[in-house]
């Protein structure tokens, strides 16, 4: 990533410290993306929204929600 190229940093959640780059498109303040994680346990969904600072773009954490087991146990 060059230093002319927009990137934004995650801040929670499972992608906490990961720096991306926002390519093309304009980024929209206000803007959620979704992160699902897959694993040997229940489905786990992390919904993190994309804001501007004076350090630049940044996606925190806004929600995260665990699926529950098929027999209703987590």
């Amino acid at each position: 990533m060059s230093d002319e190229t927009p990137c934004v940093r995650f801040f929670g959640g499972p992608l906490d410290g990961r720096v991306q780059e926002l390519g093309d498109a304009e980024p929209v303040p206000g803007t959620v993306i979704r992160h699902i994680h897959l694993h040997g346990g229940p489905k786990i969904e992390t919904r993190y929204e994309l804001g501007l600072t004076e350090r630049g773009w940044e996606y925190r954490v806004t929600a995260t929600q665990h699926e529950p087991e098929p027999d209703g146990l987590r």
